[in-house]
């Protein structure tokens, strides 16, 4: 399968009532006569395939397995605790400043994350939605406490609000988009969250 129709499968995985979920859907439909594969790849971890190939994975977590894409942790900032902490994600941008496909407007991808770990508390000016495809994850939005999150959940992020997330025993995978102010200058992380 190529890029392109893995784009339009992940497009029908955006089917919220909210803008940015639609925002997103149309981003990769008309972004998929666009996408070409990249020229590098790495391996997934296995604890992220495991997950993707589960029963009850989404569907196109199957196309994703398939799919060679240069899995690295995220780059969304260069501060050092935020690049230790960022060692046991996996993070392709699909649309995006830096992805595979240049957009200016959505930074739009596929992000997952290690069995127990945790993504500390962060902060930025992009609106945000992430929708579960496989594994478990744990959400904080906040000051409410963590909620579990499987696949066909969300957690959506207005601008600036703080959240973080981590794994229980389970590594999970999700596909994320960003849009509004999609610079990532104004990104804070600011650690593990207090208890």
């Amino acid at each position: 399968m190529g890029l392109g129709q893995l784009f339009c499968q992940l497009a029908t995985v955006f089917d919220g009532d909210l803008d940015i979920e639609r925002n997103a859907a149309a981003a990769l439909v008309q972004a998929a006569p666009r996408a070409r594969d990249g020229s590098k790849s790495a391996r997934l971890p296995s604890a992220v395939r495991d997950v993707l190939l589960a029963p009850d994975a989404h569907p196109v977590c199957s196309l994703i397995a398939e799919h060679r894409f240069d899995w690295a942790p995220p780059t969304t900032s260069d501060d050092p605790l935020f690049v230790e902490h960022s060692l046991p994600k996996v993070h392709v941008e699909l649309l995006g400043p830096g992805g595979l496909v240049h957009s200016s407007k959505v930074r739009l991808g596929l992000y997952g994350m290690l069995p127990e770990h945790e993504y500390g508390l962060r902060t930025h000016p992009a609106e945000e939605v992430f929708v579960m495809l496989a594994g478990q994850v744990f959400w904080r939005r906040g000051d409410n406490p963590y909620v579990a999150e499987g696949p066909g959940g969300r957690s959506y992020h207005p601008s600036m609000l703080p959240h973080s997330n981590k794994t229980g025993e389970l590594a999970f995978m999700s596909v994320y988009v960003w849009q509004g102010d999609i610079d990532t200058g104004k990104y804070d992380y600011q650690g593990i969250p207090d208890p």
